[in-house]
């Protein structure tokens, strides 16, 4: 259970900093705002393990909080041109 609020927390943050990266008005709520940071998160660990997968045993990436970030903004350019 911890680990979700944790996911909901830091997606929003990432999906807020790549708001703000991103050039243009999204008019997005707290939620769409959340989902775009979980989703670039995802999408961030995705293209991190392809370019440097990390080490046996290691939890967590090491370039974790700029690929979820990156992986945020493609997910905001996106949304932009499909929307």
């Amino acid at each position: 259970m911890l680990h979700i609020i944790w996911s909901i927390i830091v997606g929003f943050f990432i999906g807020l900093i790549a708001r703000m990266i991103m050039p243009g008005a999204e008019h997005m709520g707290f939620i769409l705002t959340t989902v775009v940071g979980i989703v670039g998160s995802i999408v961030g660990g995705f293209i991190g393990r392809l370019i440097s997968p990390p080490k046996e045993g290691q939890p967590v990436h090491p370039a974790g909080l700029i690929m979820s970030i990156i992986g945020a903004l493609i997910v905001l350019f996106v949304w932009g041109k499909v929307m």
